[in-house]
């Protein structure tokens, strides 16, 4: 039921149990507090079925984000709108230190899936303050910044707003 995606460089496909350590070692480390962490193992697969089960409850989620090349999880990028959430969003984190504009490539086939698959009109990304890289990665999308929402779990998250689908179309 989950789709793959392909870039140039990247496939974006359904997690599996080969992902568990990968993941887990992501959110052992400081580098995860953007984005929930850090968490304990057990934390970290109960994180990684909530992943796999929005999938089954919205028909769309997120991808494990792998190299070409390499089968190996490097992120976790794709489309995300959980219960408390204003409105659905692309949202993307690849593990530290990788870098190369594997987020922003692969946050882009999601948003191409979002509009392109599943007829969206808009899309926005909710960023922590304080995770630069990821305003970054929206502003390489072409996202602008737009009003703050009060999480009551992670607290005040910025709003970024993606380009349509006809101004985002490659």
């Amino acid at each position: 039921m989950i789709p793959t995606l392909t870039t140039e460089r990247l496939i974006l496909r359904a997690p599996g149990p080969q992902d568990i350590d990968p993941f887990a070692a992501f959110y052992a480390t400081d580098a995860s507090k953007h984005v929930g962490g850090p968490l304990n193992e057990a934390e970290t697969w109960r994180y990684l079925c909530q992943v796999i089960g929005h999938w089954s409850l919205r028909g769309y989620g997120r991808w494990m984000v792998t190299r070409k090349d390499d089968d190996a999880a490097i992120g976790l990028v794709g489309l995300h709108n959980p219960y408390d959430w204003p409105e659905p969003e692309v949202g993307w984190y690849i593990w530290s230190g990788l870098g190369q504009g594997f987020a922003s490539e692969a946050g882009r086939a999601a948003r191409d899936y979002a509009y392109g698959t599943l007829g969206w009109t808009t899309v926005m990304s909710m960023i922590a303050p304080g995770n630069d890289a990821s305003v970054r990665v929206a502003e390489a999308m072409g996202a602008v910044r737009e009003q703050d929402h009060d999480h009551p779990r992670h607290g005040r998250l910025m709003i970024y707003r993606h380009p349509g689908p006809e101004a985002a179309a490659p």
